[in-house]
C-alpha cells in the first residue's frame, strides 16, 4: 500500500480544515503504535468528533450512514469477518448479496482494511459509515460472551430472516425514535409475493411522510437496490434490498402512478394521490432508465400542510421589513431566485398569503400547483393541451387580476409578458434559476428582454438558500480553526464571539442538524442601479453598487446566522460562493 493511500483520509480532512497538519502527523505516529485505523485514532485523540467525521464522509465523500441499532442483521453474515479483525478495525458485516459484502466501518478510506476484509471474506467490500459506539455495541451483541450464552438468535431474526411485521414496525418507527433513519435489510420478502411487495412500498411511502422527507429515491445498484430519503435537503439511505425485489418494487410504484410498466427504455412521469391520516398527499413520480435498471424518484407534496408565514421562513429582521414593503406595492415585478430546493415556492406562497384580501384578485399559473391556497385562483399548466406559461399568462390578463404569480420564467415570451404585465398596473411574482440576485438582470437580458423594460419593471430581486439548523439537543460552543475563519471571512474575536455546532445525537441521527432556515440576498434597484441596468453593465458592477446601498450577500447573511448561533460555518460555506464578499 502506498503512502498516499494510507494518508487519504488524513489529507482530505486537512484539506477541509477539520484537522491541522500537526494533528495529522501526531495521529499517524499514534496509529503506528496501536495499529488502529486512522479514523479511529483521530477520534480517540479528540482531534475531531464523530459527528464531524460522519458529516465529512457523508456530505463530502458520499458514504452512506448505517444506524446499526435498527439494522436487521444476519448472524451468519456477521461471522464472515472474524472477531479479532472486527474488533481491531472497528467494522461489522451487515449484508451479503452474491459476492458483495456491505460492511459498516469507522474509516471507509483505509484501503489496507478494505483489502484485508476482501481477502478474508472473498467478497467485494461495500463500505458504509457508522459510529464507534454503535459498531462496538454490535460487535458485543454478536461476538460477546452474552451473545454466545443467549444464543444470538434469541436477540436477532433467525438465520437472517425477518417477518414483514418486523419490517413494518421499523419502517413505521415503532421500534425507532422519530428521527432515527434506519438502514433496513429486507431479506424475508419474496418478489412473487404481490401482497408483501404492495405493503412494502406503502410502508416506504408512509415512513417518508412521517420523517418529513421531501423526496423518495428508489435506485438500482449492481448487486442490490437502495432507498434514500431527502431530509433537510440531504439524502439519507434508509433501506437496502436484494436485487431480486427490484423489478417487483419498480412495477408496483409504476402501477400506483398509472405508468406503463412494460416501458423501461424512456423516462416517464406520473402522479400518486394518497390520503395519509386525513391529509391529502401528492407524489410526483419520475422514472429514469440507468445502466443498472430503472430509478424512481417521488417528490412528496403534502397539500394539507400548514404553510409558513413570511415571519417563519428565517429572514433577517431588516430583510423581512424590506421584503414586506415590496409585496404591498401595487405594481412591479418581484423575482425570487435560487436553485431547485432553495425554498422559492414557499417564499412565493407565504407572500401571497400575506397580501391576500377579499378586495384583490390573485391569480397564479404554476407547474405544478404544489399547495392549495384558500382565496387564491390557482392554475396549472398543461403543455400537452397547449396550456403553457406564456399562453396562460395571456389568459390571466383577461381575468381582471390585481396580483399575478407565475411559477417560473423559463423563456422570452413568458418574461416579456410578465414584465409588460407589471408595467401595465399589476403586481407580478415569479422565480428564476440564477446564482444570486444581481445575476437575475443578466439572465433576463440573455433571454432577449430589453434592459429598459427590466429597469422599469423590477422592484426587487431576492436570491435565497436553505441552511440546516443546529440541533438544539446536542448544540455546543466550539472554537473554529483560523483557516476556517479566514476562508469564511467570519468576524471572529476569541473570547467574545461564540460559534456553535451540533455534537451529533439520536435526535438528529448523528448529523448535528435538525430543521432548516433561509438565508437571503435582497436587491432593491435604486435610480443608479437602474441606470447600470439600462447601460448593460456587468453583474459585478451592479453587485458592488447594490452593496454600497446596503445589500447583504448570501454569505454575509449566513454568517449573521452563525453569530446568532442558529447554523454552522460549514453550512454557510456549503451553500454560498466564496466570492460573495
Amino acid at each position: 500500500m502506498s503512502r498516499i493511500e494510507k494518508r487519504l483520509l488524513g489529507e482530505s480532512l486537512v484539506a477541509e480544515k477539520l484537522i491541522t497538519t500537526d494533528q495529522l502527523q501526531q495521529a499517524l505516529l499514534e496509529q503506528k503504535k496501536s495499529s488502529d485505523t486512522l479514523g479511529y485514532t483521530l477520534l480517540r485523540l479528540n482531534y475531531l468528533t464523530e459527528a464531524q467525521l460522519l458529516e465529512f464522509l457523508g456530505s463530502k465523500l458520499a458514504y452512506n450512514y448505517a444506524n446499526l441499532r435498527n439494522y436487521v442483521i444476519d448472524p451468519k453474515v456477521v461471522k464472515l469477518i472474524p472477531e479479532n479483525i472486527a474488533r481491531k478495525y472497528h467494522c461489522i458485516a451487515l449484508l451479503r448479496v452474491k459476492n458483495s459484502l456491505t460492511v459498516a466501518m469507522v474509516d471507509p478510506l483505509d484501503t489496507f482494511v478494505i483489502e484485508n476484509l476482501r481477502m478474508t471474506t472473498n467478497c467485494d467490500i461495500k463500505p458504509l459509515i457508522s459510529t464507534v459506539s454503535e459498531i462496538q455495541a454490535t460487535i458485543e451483541e454478536f461476538y460477546g460472551n452474552a451473545a454466545r450464552a443467549a444464543g444470538t438468535a434469541s436477540t436477532t431474526a433467525p438465520q437472517g430472516k425477518t417477518s414483514l411485521q418486523d419490517i413494518a414496525k421499523k419502517l413505521q418507527g415503532v421500534t425507532a425514535g422519530a428521527h432515527d433513519h434506519a438502514v433496513i435489510d429486507i431479506s424475508a420478502i419474496n418478489a412473487n409475493d404481490t401482497a408483501n411487495i404492495i405493503q412494502l412500498v406503502n410502508l416506504i411511502v408512509t415512513r417518508a411522510i412521517k420523517e418529513k422527507a421531501s423526496d423518495i429515491h428508489i435506485e438500482p445498484d449492481d448487486t442490490m437496490m437502495r432507498t434514500r430519503f431527502r431530509i433537510d435537503g440531504l439524502l439519507q439511505e434508509v433501506m437496502s434490498m436484494p436485487k431480486s425485489l427490484e423489478a417487483a418494487t419498480i412495477s408496483r410504484c409504476k402501477v400506483m402512478a398509472e405508468l406503463d410498466i412494460a416501458e423501461k427504455r424512456v423516462p416517464q412521469d406520473g402522479r400518486i394521490k394518497l390520503n395519509q391520516d386525513g391529509r391529502e398527499i401528492d407524489l410526483r413520480v419520475s422514472t429514469y432508465p440507468t445502466l443498472r435498471g430503472e430509478k424512481i424518484v417521488m417528490r412528496i407534496l403534502d397539500k394539507s400542510r400548514v404553510l409558513f408565514g413570511l415571519e417563519d421562513l428565517g429572514f433577517s429582521d431588516d430583510t423581512l421589513v424590506r421584503f414586506q414593503s415590496l409585496i404591498t406595492k401595487p405594481t412591479g415585478i418581484i423575482l425570487v431566485t435560487g436553485p431547485t430546493g432553495s425554498g422559492k415556492t414557499s417564499t412565493l406562497y407565504a407572500s401571497l398569503q400575506k397580501i391576500k384580501d377579499p378586495a384583490i384578485n390573485i391569480v397564479t399559473i404554476e407547474d405544478p400547483v404544489e399547495y392549495q391556497l384558500a382565496g387564491i385562483n390557482q392554475g396549472q399548466i398543461n403543455p400537452k393541451a397547449g396550456f403553457t406559461f406564456a399562453g396562460g399568462l395571456r389568459s390571466i390578463l383577461r381575468q381582471d387580476p390585481d396580483v399575478i404569480m407565475v411559477g417560473e420564467i423559463r423563456d422570452y415570451d413568458t418574461a416579456e409578458i410578465a414584465i409588460r404585465s407589471a408595467l401595465t398596473g399589476h403586481l407580478v411574482f415569479s422565480t428564476l434559476h440564477t446564482n444570486d440576485s444581481c445575476g437575475t438582470i443578466t439572465r433576463l437580458i440573455d433571454m432577449g428582454v430589453e434592459p429598459f423594460l427590466i429597469a422599469s419593471s423590477i422592484i426587487g430581486c431576492m436570491a435565497q438558500r436553505l441552511v440546516r439548523l443546529i440541533c438544539e439537543h446536542c448544540k455546543q460552543e466550539f472554537v473554529p480553526s483560523p483557516a476556517v475563519i479566514k476562508h469564511s471571512k467570519l468576524l471572529y474575536q476569541a473570547g467574545k464571539t461564540k460559534v456553535y455546532r451540533g455534537q451529533g445525537c439520536d435526535q438528529c441521527n448523528k448529523t448535528g442538524y435538525h430543521g432548516r432556515s433561509t438565508i437571503t440576498e435582497l436587491l432593491i434597484p435604486n435610480e443608479r442601479i437602474k441606470e447600470l441596468i439600462v447601460a448593460k453593465s456587468p453583474t459585478s458592477v451592479i453587485k458592488n453598487e447594490s452593496m454600497k446601498v446596503g445589500m447583504r450577500t448570501l454569505r454575509q447573511d449566513g454568517l449573521g446566522k452563525v453569530l446568532r448561533g442558529t447554523t454552522t460555518l460549514e453550512e454557510v460555506i456549503r451553500v454560498s460562493a466564496d466570492d460573495e464578499i
